[in-house]
């Protein structure tokens, strides 16, 4: 269990004032010009030896993707762009930051646009989060009049400017190239890659797309130094997360802990447990609504971290946990992401605009049982031509809940169908 000594955002659940005297007296700002002082290189290697991976989904290793970043400059500037459209579902841990928390942001971008020679940052906002982003532009503005960001920033010569932009409401914008389109005033889709965005990235300059938590978390592992954050957690999986509890528990909450904690004990040590008892389980989402849904004897004994859950087929993702217990209908819960991924598709890829709806109707048709048991190896055949075939990783996200239903709950489906070809036939014989 992650001790208060340990945690990184101690004020998630806004019980403190989130201006800038309060974050001050948490221990924010605090020495920031001593820390920018230590140079680009140093600030890259520690953030690596830290062992931060991506707190977006994608658990890319954070210093690795900062080291991409040209050391040079070719006269185009550098840009940071910070993805806080949060938009998967059963995920609101960014939301929190921003608006208990803004200032562990703001110097987060502070510290990475000098890591990376960027001068400029971009906070994407999701547009549905709406106090959250004044709170954060209000924050911003009180780090500009503190000295903090802006000309001189924090007295250490580097101009910094840090710039709030608020989306649409669009999914699709979480994706980062998607996200960069949409800051340049354009449809949010999806870039082709290569070129990645730390070559051409935003307005064709060299840009880093970062998550929100895993810039709010640089300055404190700056602070305690790569070792403190490194012995958190497990191997390659270091340091603290928020995970997201929602869906059948007594007490759906946030919570920051060690990466690596057995997903009962998080479930029972913060959420109240599961409604019911833990007996009354059916299945846990674990990472988020794109990754594969687990069964009860799986969730019984697996680890929260990224490794642990992509050896059980699933993933991380966000840390969203989305819990069910026994009265929830699994076929139907899982026909409704495929109702969100066919919604939120962009359209621009064949496998993907085409397959989310075929995926969509299917589904729709299995939770009332009016399918063959053959169209259920069918069904899992288009999510492995969806799968992979795509720009961006929207077709995976459509997929993978439909395979982790078949590989876990196939006789469900199949009762169902059976149930349905009986239903005529009884009434016939009244």
């Amino acid at each position: 269990m992650l001790s208060d000594k340990d945690r990184i955002f101690t004020n998630l659940y806004g019980l403190h004032d989130w201006r800038l005297a309060g974050a001050r007296a948490r221990g924010d700002w605090d020495g920031t010009a001593a820390l920018l002082a230590r140079g680009r290189d140093a600030l890259i290697e520690e953030v690596k030896a830290s062992g931060l991976r991506g707190r977006g989904g994608a658990g890319f290793p954070t210093g690795m993707k900062w080291s991409f970043m040209p050391k040079q400059s070719d006269g185009r500037p550098h840009y940071l762009v910070v993805n806080a459209d949060e938009s998967e579902p059963g995920t609101c841990k960014d939301r929190d930051i921003l608006r208990h928390d803004p200032h562990k942001l703001i110097e987060g971008c502070l510290i990475a646009g000098l890591a990376m020679g960027a001068h400029v940052a971009y906070i994407y906002v999701r547009g549905e989060f709406y106090n959250e982003a004044a709170r954060l532009q209000a924050a911003v503005d009180e780090a500009y009049d503190a000295g903090l960001i802006g000309r001189n920033a924090c007295g250490s010569g580097f101009e910094f400017d840090v710039y709030v932009h608020r989306g649409a409401g669009a999914y699709i914008c979480g994706e980062e190239t998607a996200l960069l389109e949409s800051l340049e005033g354009k449809k949010g889709m999806p870039r082709l890659k290569p070129p990645f965005p730390a070559a051409v990235g935003l307005y064709g300059c060299p840009t880093t797309v970062n998550n929100v938590e895993s810039i709010a978390v640089v300055p404190t592992i700056l602070r305690r130094g790569a070792a403190w954050f490194s012995e958190l957690g497990r191997p390659k999986n270091a340091g603290t997360k928020i995970f997201c509890i929602s869906g059948h528990v007594n007490k759906p909450c946030n919570v920051e802990e060690e990466l690596g904690i057995p997903l009962r004990e998080l479930i029972e040590r913060y959420a109240g447990g599961v409604r019911g008892g833990w007996d009354n389980l059916l299945a846990v989402i674990p990472g988020g609504s794109s990754v594969p849904v687990l069964p009860r004897e799986i969730c019984d004994t697996v680890l929260m971290d990224f490794d642990s859950l992509r050896e059980v087929r699933s993933g991380l993702g966000t840390a969203a946990v989305i819990v069910m217990d026994k009265s929830t209908d699994i076929v139907k819960a899982i026909a409704r992401l495929s109702q969100f991924y066919k919604h939120e598709s962009c359209g621009q890829c064949t496998p993907c605009r085409e397959g989310t709806g075929w995926l969509m109707r299917v589904m729709y048709r299995l939770v009332e049982g009016r399918a063959e048991p053959e169209e259920i190896d069918v069904l899992e055949q288009v999510t492995r031509q969806i799968e992979g075939h795509t720009i961006c990783a929207l077709g995976d996200a459509a997929a993978w809940p439909v395979q982790g239903l078949i590989r876990h709950f196939r006789p469900v489906i199949e009762q169902r169908i059976a149930q349905a070809k009986a239903r005529p036939m009884s009434m016939a014989a009244e």
